[in-house]
């Protein structure tokens, strides 16, 4: 059976090429389109690994991460951050909402 990535993002262009890449590395890539759908499908399919942007409708990637981290059933699971927008201390803010690393696009970034 692959492992499963669960991908939370809302930019098309950006699912097209991370879902791309990571079923190119043989995971099995499900995406959720903003943070409550992510929390859902957290509980639901129980993915091996979460990539979660910060900037999401309906609920933040921080508030997700922070959802899953309380959640007993999903506290486990990797969440790694993805954003192309950074500001100076949103690295401390993904650590505190429970996300295991962040990674910030060369591109837009703010950093």
């Amino acid at each position: 059976m692959k492992k499963k990535i669960l991908l939370v993002e809302d930019n098309p262009a950006t699912i097209d090429v991370i879902m791309k890449e990571v079923e190119f590395l043989g995971y099995d890539c499900i995406v959720a389109e903003d943070g409550k759908k992510g929390v859902d499908m957290t509980s639901s399919r129980h993915p091996d690994l979460i990539i979660m942007d910060i900037s999401l409708p309906k609920m933040d990637g921080l508030e997700a991460a922070t959802l899953i981290r309380n959640n007993p059933k999903t506290q486990s699971i990797p969440i790694l951050a993805a954003t192309a927008r950074a500001l100076p201390g949103d690295r401390e803010k993904c650590l505190e909402a429970g996300c295991d690393d962040c990674q910030w696009s060369t591109v837009n970034s703010v950093r």
